[in-house]
């Protein structure tokens, strides 16, 4: 009895009694070196990790200006859903209604009625009548052009014209944020417009049909949605600029310095928690960041801009900058939190054990139910740091190699690897498991 039970202790115990003594290995080895730690190297440790907090934010925002501003079918995505906007659809609506009863003269369209009226015989007094009619006319109209108007930026129509005239308009962007374009869309007094022209003429079309002949004088009309503006077009083209030239060259450069801080640090499992969240307060500096920028935005539009639609064009446009925020953010948290149960803290001991004793439980029920691991049991024992190493490399390459990654992702990415840490915790069968069956056989016979 005694025997067998010798034999079990190991078989449960193995890992823990080994992590036991490699914790007391590093304490003991860490005791003599700490009086000959140097000030400097901490200081630098900490001065590249801020530095590198700093770039993870930089990353974040070179990637999506320059997914923005090169990749015009990322842009269009992005503001194509901005057609279904009411307040964009409002703004649209009141532009184009305006245009059009620009070039509706409303004195002819009474003159023309009070010719016509004199025409029939109608009495000097209901002619004087009908020449008061100018106010409730242009009312009239007016009410006729917005519902018309309302009907084409409703449909589906606009948001066909909508997504085709962004995609002209994308050049004129790329100017605005960079300084350079390739096409002969031009910036216009600091702003980004898109031609309604087509809503327009399908407006006059509409007002034709229903009876409204003067709509058939309506010349073509060519009159502008304005998608973007700033009186400090100048400095942000400026800071773009700069993001564009590093561009994806930043998140590789920010990954290295956190690597070089991390490595010169003493404890370097405390230099990846402290960077790890030093990355997850930039991204919350970053996103409080964008949340006062766009109160500022607006303040500094031009007069007689909607600040409404101006408000849902920033929060498409940032909506994935947004997303890229949140999702690092998130890879910060569980990093941090990776790095701490790996520890040697009470509560990491604890987790860690209490994970492996449920995962070793449920292998023992498995292995009594008749499942026998065999070579695979004794593969994972003896490669199993490495089999972690890379289920943590092929986790990082997935999130680093993901064109634009959600928090979704890295959520799901953090559970798939749990998942494949709890597959390897359940595989790992040392050989000295096997040597037990013939002593327990032994002993019973």
């Amino acid at each position: 009895m005694s025997d067998s039970g010798d034999d079990r202790l190991p078989d449960r115990g193995h890992g823990e009694l080994d992590e036991l003594r490699q914790r007391l290995n590093a304490l003991e080895s860490a005791r003599p070196s700490r009086a000959g730690r140097h000030p400097w190297r901490s200081l630098g440790a900490g001065l590249l990790i801020l530095l590198a907090a700093l770039l993870s934010l930089l990353s974040v925002v070179a990637v999506w200006a320059n997914s923005i501003v090169q990749d015009t079918d990322r842009y269009v995505d992005t503001v194509g859903p901005l057609a279904s906007d009411p307040d964009v659809q409002k703004a649209v609506t009141n532009r184009v209604t305006a245009a059009v009863l620009a070039q509706v003269d409303v004195d002819a369209l009474v003159k023309e009625l009070t010719d016509a009226a004199a025409q029939q015989g109608v009495p000097p007094r209901v002619a004087e009548l009908l020449g008061d009619l100018d106010g409730p006319i242009e009312n009239g109209l007016k009410q006729l052009v917005s519902g018309a108007v309302t009907r084409v930026v409703t449909s589906s129509a606009f948001e066909t014209v909508w997504v085709n005239a962004n995609r002209r308009a994308h050049s004129a962007l790329d100017e605005a944020l960079t300084g350079h374009s390739g096409s002969a869309v031009e910036l216009k007094d600091n702003q980004v417009v898109i031609d309604l022209g087509p809503i327009v003429a399908d407006v006059k079309k509409q007002l034709v049909d229903a009876g409204f002949s003067p709509a058939a004088k309506i010349p073509e009309v060519h009159t502008e949605f304005v998608v973007f503006a700033s009186k400090d077009i100048g400095t942000i083209k400026t800071y773009v600029r700069v993001l564009e030239l590093l561009g994806g060259w930043l998140p590789v450069i920010a990954l290295l310095v956190a690597a070089v801080g991390v490595y010169t640090a003493f404890n370097r499992r405390h230099a990846v928690i402290g960077a790890a969240l030093a990355v997850f307060v930039a991204m919350l500096v970053l996103g409080i960041g964008l949340t006062v920028a766009r109160d500022v935005y607006l303040d500094r539009l031009p007069p007689g801009a909607s600040q409404a639609a101006a408000g849902s064009v920033y929060d498409a446009l940032v909506k994935f900058l947004r997303a890229g925020v949140r999702a690092l953010a998130a890879v910060a948290l569980f990093t941090a939190a990776g790095a701490f149960l790996a520890g040697p803290s009470r509560v990491a001991v604890l987790t860690r054990t209490g994970c492996r004793g449920g995962i070793g439980a449920l292998r023992d029920v498995a292995t009594s139910a008749g499942l026998r691991l065999g070579a695979v049991g004794r593969f994972v024992h003896r490669f199993k740091r490495s089999i972690g190493v890379a289920i943590l490399v092929v986790a990082a390459v997935v999130l680093f190699t993901w064109d634009y990654p959600t928090t979704a992702v890295v959520v799901w990415t953090a559970v798939i690897t749990l998942v494949a840490f709890a597959i390897r915790e359940f595989l790992d069968a040392p050989a000295t498991s096997a040597g037990t069956r013939p002593s327990a056989g032994a002993a019973a016979s």
